[in-house]
């Protein structure tokens, strides 16, 4: 058998196909490795937690890893660390200022039977001032999402950008051999950590979108023997299938107000582009032409939608307005370009973009058109943008095997991400989850 990992063509027909083609494969035990850093990240230290030895998690550290995978900071490691205070007062500010660290994080940890309760200061450095002051309550078993939740609150102090590291991803694996393959659907924390399977099948999963609420999952599966699209709760394991037309059901995407599914269908000969109200399952068809029309993704006002379409020959993504039918080309640059994918400002769009070097993310700026490759790896596919648009999460190859990569919306930096054993693809970033 043979993988198809990105929207090859022939024509766009061999993305509808790829989803029974999948290759041999062997686990992915990764851990979190930053692979290119950013010239333009701040110096920050953050100062291990008083009262966190023994503890399940070390939430310092976990706030150190957030802060460095985000591209922006440059964090101090501990050994270079010459005093270790744990609350403002104690901050000699000449001592940092000695270490070139332009932001300081100290704070402490309390036990209780309840829990933990982690008291955490933030404190600009230049300006010997304290920036932050936040007391974070955990349960017993949730210390590494207070440290997410603290991490969110220290980037958007510096940043004036709200932190996504409290959102969480969503992808699928694939194990085993020909007959013997098993597939999973996860979910996890933002880093990649705390994995858990919410779906395992015989048969291929493909395309998890979250709904804007982050509360449920829709996919494709072909555990009916052809595809279907299913709607899921991530938190109970309840589903609904959606679609079981004849042909191609692929790809479905939520829009903003979380009561319509876009979707590819093939049910009237070539895929084209449907809108399912999700409440009575009632379809509007919107494209209509003799080309392959898939991968929809929602403007974030919800009033057009992209998808990629090889009416020109070959794969390129286009906009269509729901107001008025209009369907605009977005891309010329190059002959391959695929899985468009929204900034959530509406800005920009991100893609699969294949140059010289092979299949790239890209991002494209809607105002001038102009297209920036971001990632340096050759196999990548499935961008998923973080919802405050910092961040692109992708699939690429490590040593043949499918592995969970991200890189900055201005490609300065990258990393990968650690996931369950198995083959990794297509990867979904939450909204925020209030």
């Amino acid at each position: 058998m043979q993988t198809l990992r990105h929207v090859r063509m022939g024509a766009l027909l061999l993305l509808i196909s790829s989803f029974l083609l999948f290759s041999n494969v062997a686990s992915a035990n990764l851990t979190i490795e930053i692979t290119r850093g950013s010239d333009r990240a701040l110096p920050i230290a953050v100062v291990p937690f008083a009262g966190s030895e023994g503890l399940p998690e070390d939430v310092a550290q976990i706030v150190h890893n957030n802060l460095e995978r985000s591209g922006y900071f440059a964090p101090l490691e501990r050994d270079a660390m010459f005093e270790r205070p744990n609350k403002a007062e104690d901050v000699q500010f000449g001592t940092w200022r000695s270490l070139d660290v332009r932001y300081l994080v100290v704070g402490n940890i309390e036990t209780s039977e309840s829990g933990y309760r982690i008291n955490a200061e933030l404190m600009d450095i230049s300006g010997q001032r304290r920036m932050l002051s936040e007391s974070i309550r955990s349960g017993e078993n949730n210390l590494r999402g207070a440290a997410h939740r603290l991490s969110d609150q220290i980037f958007e102090a510096i940043t004036d950008i709200r932190g996504a590291f409290s959102t969480r991803i969503a992808y699928v694996t694939a194990q085993g051999v020909g007959d013997n393959m098993q597939f999973g659907l996860y979910v996890a924390d933002a880093d990649g950590r705390n994995s858990q399977e919410v779906l395992s099948s015989d048969n291929p999963i493909l395309s998890p979108s979250w709904s804007p609420d982050g509360r449920k999952l829709a996919y494709v599966s072909f555990e009916t023997e052809q595809s279907a699209i299913y709607v899921q709760e991530v938190s109970t394991g309840k589903r609904v299938q959606l679609t079981s037309f004849d042909g191609i059901n692929s790809a479905p995407a939520w829009s903003p107000d979380g009561r319509r599914l876009a979707m590819s269908l093939s049910k009237d000969g070539q895929p084209e582009i449907y809108l399912m109200n999700v409440a009575n399952r009632s379809l509007e068809r919107l494209t209509n032409s003799s080309s392959i029309d898939t991968e929809p993704d929602w403007a974030p006002d919800g009033r057009s939608l992209l998808f990629t379409s090889d009416r020109s020959g070959g794969p390129q993504i286009y906009r269509y307005t729901l107001r008025n039918g209009e369907t605009q080309r977005l891309t010329y640059t190059g002959n391959y370009n695929a899985r468009g994918r929204f900034s959530p400002d509406g800005d920009d769009i991100f893609l699969i973009h294949r140059s010289d070097r092979g299949y790239q993310v890209a991002r494209q700026d809607l105002d001038n058109d102009r297209l920036v490759v971001l990632s340096e790896s050759t196999r990548d596919e499935s961008p998923s943008v973080a919802p405050n648009g910092t961040m692109v999460i992708f699939a690429t190859q490590q040593g043949g095997n499918g592995v969970l990569s991200a890189v900055s919306a201005d490609g300065r930096s990258s990393f990968r991400l650690p996931a369950a054993q198995g083959d990794i693809r297509e990867p979904a970033w939450s909204p925020f989850l209030n």
